[in-house]
């Protein structure tokens, strides 16, 4: 139970730290901390929570993640739902509280998007449904590579959640323009459903290429770094 905590409060954390960034403080007038500031927020989140309950959960905090690291033979599979859930669940209470702060200031209006994923008319830079999937499934692989290769027991001790971090950071300064960057469906969730009409319509997309991506990602490190091969 403690573990299943932790992933709550982990990923609670990456929703009001990353999510919070976009939607209070991207744009704000003359100080906004735009597209780099948000992508360091997001990283931010997953390098705090890394070492604040790493050693508790191994910090997932994406049900994509917990579910790339069952296939790579790095998470048992009997944890997985409980996981998910938990992870969900911290999702969506992250994004209601960031639903009540947000809607504290007058002319705050959910039509803005409220940080929610999207393709086509709901990308940020109008990319299309193939370009979305393409990217959240490419860069959910790389993800999974970069918490296994961190997180061997070959590399660096100590540095993982730096490494995990920072590719983060990465991966939003590439796909914010294509998707506002998913790559954890716990992550597209919570902010969705308070969002509802287009966002949900549109969130299968937030759970389905992120999980496929993190199989793949998987897939690739079981390949490049088995000791055997």
């Amino acid at each position: 139970m403690k573990a299943y905590a932790a992933e709550f409060f982990g990923t609670f954390w990456l929703v009001l730290g990353g999510c919070g960034s976009a939607v209070l403080a991207a744009a704000f007038p003359e100080v906004g901390i735009g597209l780099l500031g948000v992508s360091f927020a997001f990283g931010l989140t997953v390098l705090t929570m890394a070492y604040a309950i790493g050693h508790i959960s191994g910090c997932h905090l994406n049900p994509a993640v917990s579910i790339g690291l069952v296939a790579a033979g790095r998470f048992q599979a009997n944890k997985l739902v409980p996981y998910i859930a938990a992870q969900v669940i911290g999702a969506i209470a992250a994004g209601g509280v960031l639903y009540l702060i947000a809607s504290g200031k007058a002319g705050f209006d959910l039509a803005g998007g409220f940080a929610s994923n999207g393709y086509a008319e709901h990308s940020p830079g109008g990319y299309s449904l193939l370009a979305a999937a393409l990217a959240e499934l490419v860069m959910t692989a790389f993800f999974l590579i970069v918490i296994l290769g961190a997180t061997d027991k070959r590399a660096p001790a100590g540095l993982a959640p730096i490494a995990i971090g920072l590719g983060l950071t990465l991966i939003h300064l590439i796909s914010i323009p294509v998707t506002n960057t998913s790559v954890n469906p716990a992550r597209s969730t919570g902010v969705a459903l308070f969002v509802g009409d287009w966002a949900v319509a549109q969130l299968w997309l937030f759970w389905v290429a992120p999980i496929a991506g993190a199989v793949l990602g998987a897939f690739i490190y079981r390949f490049i770094g088995d000791e055997k091969s």
